[in-house]
């Protein structure tokens, strides 16, 4: 019999229990080698649950984890094309923080019960889920947490933004995992400066943290089909995720 690949993955949809008991909709992925396996929970960004998010989960997957990303918007828009969810939930306000953590909550305990799951666990979450990636950090029992480009932690969001999108520093004493930031110099949204805000927070507070700030890079500098992609950054970003899980998830 030929041994099973050290990348060899499985990927489907699933159900997983999320806030309030829910059953929400989920994208898994698992290694198929045998072996003992760290956990991360992947959120997706604001534009939802498509394609692209799906790819990131299997990327990890095929790195060594349990990964799962739960489909936020599942609620509001069962089945909807993400665009369609997407527009949905802004109209309605946006994910409220508190059914966030919750529904997060759900994913890792979904993980905790996966054979060879090792207990560790990691959050990771580009665009709006690199806020909601800190967000669970803070309200949360982590391992680690991977901030990629997320905004309104510090700065207020502009006119249109949905009603849940608010600034969350204050709860940075309470962040429960080292966290890696990965941002872009061109960026608005988050900006430099509230990249730095955020920076000098945490290093106030002693919280490990390491940031990273590309040159060149905008927002969604990791979206391959997208022109705001940037291979430099997204390569180096990546080298970056998979040492920083790497140190903080195996074993």
């Amino acid at each position: 019999m030929t041994a099973v690949s050290s990348d060899a993955i499985r990927a489907e949809t699933s159900t997983i229990t999320g806030n309030g008991g829910d059953q929400i909709e989920a994208y898994c992925a698992v290694p198929l080698a045998k072996g003992s396996r760290g956990g991360v929970v992947w959120i997706h960004h604001m534009p939802g649950y498509d394609r692209e998010t799906k790819e990131f989960v299997r990327r990890l997957a095929a790195s060594g984890y349990h990964t799962v990303c739960p489909n936020l918007y599942s609620r509001e828009a069962p089945g909807a094309e993400p665009d369609d969810a997407a527009a949905t939930v802004r109209a309605a306000g946006g994910v409220p923080d508190d059914r966030l953590i919750g529904d997060i909550d759900g994913a890792v305990q979904y993980l905790a019960n996966l054979d060879g799951a090792n207990g560790k666990t990691g959050v990771i979450g580009h665009c709006s889920g690199g806020r909601q990636a800190f967000l669970a950090a803070c309200s949360l029992k982590l391992d680690a947490a991977v901030d990629c480009y997320g905004a309104f932690i510090v700065e207020d969001p502009p006119e249109g933004m949905p009603a849940s999108m608010k600034p969350i520093l204050g709860l940075a004493p309470e962040l429960s995992s080292p966290l890696l930031g990965l941002f872009g110099r061109d960026d608005r949204y988050p900006s430099p400066e509230a990249v730095a805000e955020l920076d000098a927070e945490l290093s106030r507070l002693g919280k490990d943290h390491e940031f990273v700030s590309y040159e060149g890079a905008g927002h969604s500098f990791f979206s391959v089909d997208r022109p705001a992609y940037r291979v430099e950054a997204a390569l180096d970003g990546w080298r970056r995720i998979n040492a920083f899980f790497a140190k903080y998830l195996e074993g």
